[in-house]
């Protein structure tokens, strides 16, 4: 709010000139009503209409700029929350994603940021309006008759006892609508998200059903505070109407004995109408602020959620000179993804998923430019091995080395941009085939969009880089094949695609970055034999250049590795080339047999 301290203090200006001006209204009635009762004439009504007119246009022009000043700068800070938001979200690691569902996050970061942004603009507007309007008028009134006015104060007490009351159960019941929002859209995001499988097992009336009970049990929610704001206003009202009903029989009388004049009794009319609007605002901005800090107590739970993955404030003294870990003359900075030369070393690393233990006491090393292989069954820690070299998962100190330095001492952009990552599960965007290609090498280059041209070797290199890379992974054929090439649209997650495409085009996406460290966990599973066997012949002239690590569950995709790791319940139970751990005959023979055997069966 201090970005915008100068919207606020000219919008709260124009708040004050707004409300004096209207204060000012009751006044020039009182005069006026005085002044006709003694002979109404043309120049009296001409010259008391035109400063009533002349009140409404100025006020009009201090309200407009209140609201625009106001709720201006809640837009502007709603938008920077927004933002905020967003990036401490790209900053969570992935195990907080899996344990909170996408969209109960979507929600917070759309209904309740909203309903902050009412409280932080349009909830100050009214109070400062509000509380403004209170005291003047009030003072007003106590100098037209105060004991009138102590008179008309009695119904308050039991407005102040209706908002305690009500605002507390209102703020209760709001959390618990926007609790089941999330739900609502949680349920939404998942039926979406996996129509494919929606559909294949024929469960569109469940979902329908899933949703619609979801969406009740919303609707039963709102419907609760809807009861309770049904009598929250109209309580309101009640005692406030009753204060004048009170005014009109006693502010009469004292009209008729002549202790205050007809226009005296116009204007305190005028004053207790206008305080009127103040209590029940006031019931209004109580229900906003309510539902704004209930909100923002779930944005805080995600902003005050402690990124447990970041960068190290300076580097252990035994590794802070760049020469005693990279080779040669380069002037590159020692920190930057160029630099980095590749060699991998696990040493004694222990890592479980809360209680659930993974990987026990593994050690490996990785030399630069060697091709490694990870073999083992589901569920051997392969994947997890692999996450915690790009830390996706953050390792225990001391345990995931690259080129001597612990990965917990890289800078995080710098340490991920010397790797290219091929997950098991390729996700692409809903954009072009290009662009999703082209993904990591527009922030490598510097122009910080997907598709910008703003790279270091143009547009023309760009689509060079992408085209090469698509070759690789074998991608161009199926591209000969698209209409629009390499603009073809891939829908969301890449729907339109198949999945060995959707494979092939995040390998292309891992290669045209040109990493220093190539991983690529299971990315050809969903590709058949004979296009496998294409693309790593493709690769092996692109492996020769970096270190490359393969996991795979088939043998032929790794038997060419210089090394091959077998795990097996998170430890690393064999290790060699393919021909020696063919000779040793232990779980990686007995694997390759058992392929064989399915091979022969196939072909037979």
């Amino acid at each position: 709010m201090l970005r915008y301290r100068r919207d606020f203090l000219l919008g709260l200006g124009c708040v004050v000139l707004t409300t004096g001006i209207a204060l000012a209204a009751p006044k020039i009635l009182q005069y006026a009503v005085d002044d006709l009762t003694r002979g109404v004439t043309r120049a009296k009504l001409l010259e008391y209409g035109s400063l009533l007119l002349a009140i409404g246009l100025v006020g009009g022009v201090f309200r407009f700029f209140m609201r625009r000043l106001l709720t201006g700068a809640s837009r502007h800070i709603e938008y920077d929350m927004r933002n905020d938001f967003f990036a401490h979200l790209e900053k969570l690691p992935l195990a907080y994603f899996q344990s909170h569902r996408t969209g109960d996050l979507m929600s917070r970061a759309t209904n309740d940021l909203n309903a902050v942004r009412m409280m932080i603009g349009p909830a100050i507007m009214y109070s400062a309006n509000t509380l403004l309007t209170f005291v003047v008028a009030l003072s007003m009134m106590i100098a037209i008759d105060a004991r009138l006015t102590l008179i008309s104060l009695i119904p308050l007490p039991f407005v102040s006892i209706s908002v305690k009351f009500f605002g507390s159960a209102i703020h209760r019941r709001f959390e618990q609508i926007q609790a089941q929002l999330s739900e609502v859209s949680a349920v939404a995001q998942e039926a979406l998200s996996g129509v494919r499988v929606v559909r294949a097992y024929r469960q569109e009336s469940a979902e329908l059903e899933r949703f619609r009970r979801s969406n009740q049990e919303y609707l039963l929610r709102n419907r609760r505070l809807i009861a309770l704001q049904g009598f929250f206003f109209p309580s309101m009202s009640f005692f406030l109407g009753l204060g004048a009903l009170v005014v009109l029989w006693l502010g009469s009388r004292e009209v008729i004995r002549g202790r205050i004049t007809l226009g005296e009794f116009v204007a305190f009319n005028s004053y207790l109408t206008m305080l009127s609007w103040p209590m029940i605002a006031f019931g209004w901005v109580t229900n906003m602020l309510q539902r704004g800090m209930a909100s923002w107590k779930r944005m805080l739970e995600v902003l005050e959620t402690e990124p447990s993955i970041g960068d190290a404030i300076q580097l252990r003294s035994s590794q802070s000179a760049p020469s005693q870990v990279f080779s040669g003359d380069s002037a590159i900075s020692a920190f930057h993804p160029r630099a980095i030369r590749g060699a991998i070393e696990f040493r004694d690393l222990v890592f479980a998923f809360g209680d659930m233990p993974v990987l026990n006491h593994v050690s490996a090393r990785i030399e630069a430019g060697q091709t490694a292989a990870l073999v083992g069954v589901t569920g051997s820690g392969k994947s997890t091995l692999i996450s915690l070299l790009a830390r996706l998962h953050d390792p225990p100190p001391g345990s995931v080395f690259i080129d001597g330095i612990d990965v917990r001492d890289f800078p995080i952009a710098v340490l991920r941009g010397a790797i290219g990552f091929v997950p098991q599960e390729p996700f692409l965007f809903s954009d072009t085939l290009a662009d999703n290609i082209a993904f990591g090498l527009d922030a490598i280059e510097g122009s910080g969009r997907p598709g910008g041209s703003g790279g270091s070797g143009g547009s023309a290199s760009r689509d060079q880089k992408i085209q090469d890379a698509a070759a690789v992974a074998r991608l161009d054929k199926d591209v000969a094949d698209f209409p629009k090439g390499y603009d073809t649209m891939v829908g969301e997650r890449g729907i339109t695609l198949s999945g060995g495409q959707k494979q092939r085009t995040a390998l292309a996406r891992a290669i045209v970055i040109d990493p220093r460290i190539l991983i690529l966990d299971d990315s050809l599973s969903a590709v058949d034999t004979y296009t496998e066997e294409e693309i790593l012949s493709r690769l092996r002239g692109v492996m020769r250049e970096r270190t490359s690590i393969i996991v795979s569950h088939r043998i032929s995709t790794v038997r060419d590795a210089d090394v091959i790791f077998v795990l097996d319940q998170g430890r690393i139970v064999e290790r060699g080339t393919h021909d020696d751990l063919v000779r040793a005959n232990g779980l990686y023979a007995e694997l390759h047999k058992k392929q064989l055997l399915e091979e022969e069966l196939a072909a037979s």
